[in-house]
């Protein structure tokens, strides 16, 4: 079989990680992670990182393998995922991308700008206007200028929000719009893509029963090892989902089921949030809408018969 890059896309738990899985075993290829948070150390079992068993069923990169008090960038990952690409490459295996961070996916394929310099200043000013209008009406300023920001950015990512106000202050040009200006990292026919969308009661159901588990299975001890290091708040590390709300708990300030309700709602929304880029920004990637594993592989196949071959 001719040798490819595959990319894999997919909500939280819609299964993405155990199709690459069935892939690897088919193709002998090497997995690539495609997850914002799954890149920390520490976080397998909140940001639901591959098990041991998993990771010995296949070469896996970039899965915990930065600490959670080093905030990664896109352009970072872009860097390090592009030259891992390579790596593979030059061993003579396929690769599977896989993730549910579809700006790591966007930059990959539509390429990601290098941005000039942002003077200190214009990142002061950022901050300052988020604190003097909060972030609703921050928000309101910042969709004059670049409305496409404002629809990907999930509530509270201050982060990414100032971010985007910074480079419009100081560029005069959207974020939004230099991101449309870089050069794809992947060339144009080296790559295949699917997107998981299953039905999205499915979804819900199985993101509030994986919260359940992983509180089960030591989610409360990772988030009491990030809380004993008192990291800086506005790390990604610290904004993934679950943290807060045990954090929440683990202080004493609610109960455990109201932590974990909590949790369940704010997964339910970061899927939701998934799914809304994924048929907004990869409108064209084919997609497989069974909800079991082998429903999802037959599909996969059917899209891809030379597997069988």
């Amino acid at each position: 079989m001719q040798r490819r890059i595959w990319l894999i896309a997919g909500p939280t738990a819609s299964g993405k990680s155990a199709l690459a899985l069935r892939l690897a075993a088919a193709t002998g290829a090497e997995i690539v992670n495609a997850d914002a948070l799954q890149l920390y150390s520490g976080l397998r079992v909140i940001t639901a990182g591959p098990s041991a068993d998993e990771l010995a069923q296949a070469p896996h990169h970039l899965f915990g393998t930065v600490d959670a008090a080093d905030g990664w960038s896109v352009g970072r990952w872009l860097r390090a995922a592009t030259a891992t690409l390579a790596e593979i490459e030059a061993r003579g295996a396929p690769a599977i991308v896989v993730g549910g961070t579809g700006l790591y996916f966007s930059a990959l394929t539509q390429g990601l700008a290098e941005l000039p310099p942002i003077p200190p200043q214009a990142r002061r000013e950022a901050q300052a206007a988020f604190e003097d209008l909060g972030e609703a009406g921050f928000r309101t300023q910042l969709a004059q200028a670049d409305p496409a920001a404002i629809a990907r950015i999930a509530p509270g990512d201050r982060q990414r929000l100032v971010r985007a106000w910074e480079v419009f202050a100081a560029t005069g040009t959207s974020l939004t719009d230099w991101q449309k200006t870089g050069e794809p990292a992947l060339p144009a026919g080296a790559w295949r893509a699917v997107a998981l969308d299953p039905p999205r009661e499915v979804l819900y159901a199985r993101c509030d029963a994986r919260l359940e588990a992983m509180v089960r299975e030591g989610a409360l001890d990772e988030v009491a090892g990030l809380m004993a290091r008192r990291l800086d708040p506005a790390l990604p590390a610290m904004k993934a989902v679950g943290v807060r709300e045990l954090a929440a708990y683990l202080r004493g300030e609610v109960t455990l089921a109201e932590a974990l309700d909590a949790a369940q709602r704010e997964t339910r929304r970061y899927a939701k949030r998934q799914l809304t880029w994924m048929r907004g920004q990869m409108a064209d990637w084919p997609r497989i809408t069974a909800a079991e594993a082998e429903g999802q592989w037959g599909q996969f196949l059917a899209l891809h018969p030379a597997l069988t071959d």
